[in-house]
This record gives C-alpha cells, sequence and structure tokens, in this order.
C-alpha cells in the first residue's frame, strides 16, 4: 500500500497493511533526534514492512524518559527509517516522510504537544499534552493488531 526509502535511493521498503494509529509527536526526544519541530510516526507490525533493498541498522538514542529507543537507519546515508520505541521488537514508528506519498498518511493525533514550538499550529487531529488513552482514540481494529503482537503491555 504504501512505499518509500531513504535520501540516498540504497534502501527502499513498502508496507504491506496500513498502520494501526498515526502520531505527530512534538516530545523534545523526537525534535532533537529529528532536527525538526515534530516527528510524524505510522504504528505498524514489523511483519508489515518489507525491505526491498538495502542494508538497516540500529542506533541506540539517549531518551529523556531513560527507555530503550532504536532509530533504524539506512547504512549508507543515516536516513531515520523507523524505530523501535521502549524496546518492542515487533512494533515500529515508521517516520512518514520517508514514504514517497508522505502525504497519504495523516496524523490521527498530536501528542507531547507540552514541549510543542510556540510558533507551531495543531490543527487537525486531536491533541494531548502527554499522552492519550488508546482505548478511546484507537480504532477497534487497531486494538486488537497491537494486542497480536504485544498482549496487553
Amino acid at each position: 500500500m504504501f512505499e518509500g526509502g531513504c535520501a540516498c535511493g540504497a534502501v527502499r521498503y513498502r508496507l504491506t497493511r496500513r498502520p494501526m494509529f498515526v502520531n505527530c509527536c512534538h516530545c523534545r526526544d523526537c525534535q532533537r533526534q529529528c532536527g525538526a519541530a515534530f516527528a510524524i510516526n505510522a504504528l505498524i507490525e514489523t511483519a508489515e514492512i518489507v525491505v526491498e533493498c538495502g542494508e538497516i541498522a540500529p542506533i541506540r538514542m539517549p531518551t529523556d524518559s531513560g527507555r530503550v529507543h532504536d532509530i533504524h537507519r539506512c547504512t549508507a546515508c543515516g536516513t531515520a527509517l523507523w524505530s523501535d520505541y521502549g524496546g518492542r521488537p515487533a512494533l515500529r514508528f515508521v517516520r512518514v516522510a520517508t514514504l514517497d506519498d508522505p502525504a497519504a498518511l495523516v496524523p490521527d493525533a498530536h501528542i507531547f504537544t507540552r514541549s510543542k514550538l510556540s510558533w507551531v499550529e495543531v490543527t487537525g487531529a486531536p491533541a494531548f499534552e502527554v499522552y492519550y488513552d488508546m482505548q478511546a482514540l484507537w480504532p477497534v481494529e487497531s486494538l486488537a493488531r497491537r494486542r497480536a503482537i504485544l498482549g496487553d503491555g
């Protein structure tokens, strides 16, 4: 359904189904690690990402929370393609901007707006100072997919 790749073209990937949910994250970690005002992450099962070509390697990043955060990058150019937040290898946070058509996935929610840059206007999706109640916001099918790979955790 969705195809993408790195800046140099060495890595090409595709998502075999629609992501479970899309977050626009305004936390300081995302700002620092992306060098931007926010990161747009599409949450999807790792098994639903097919790497067509190229090599990807995880780089462990420091976080304000102290939780594990591995950013998977193209080994040739260093483009961040997706992340594993919290040491959950069955779940990936795909960087939407690496899709061939990044406009194809719009955020379902804005998170960590407490650290949003003052000049960013949040529109189009619910916004949360920190995080949200997943049971209330995620579609039932997406919750079931998440539960299938992570259990109730």
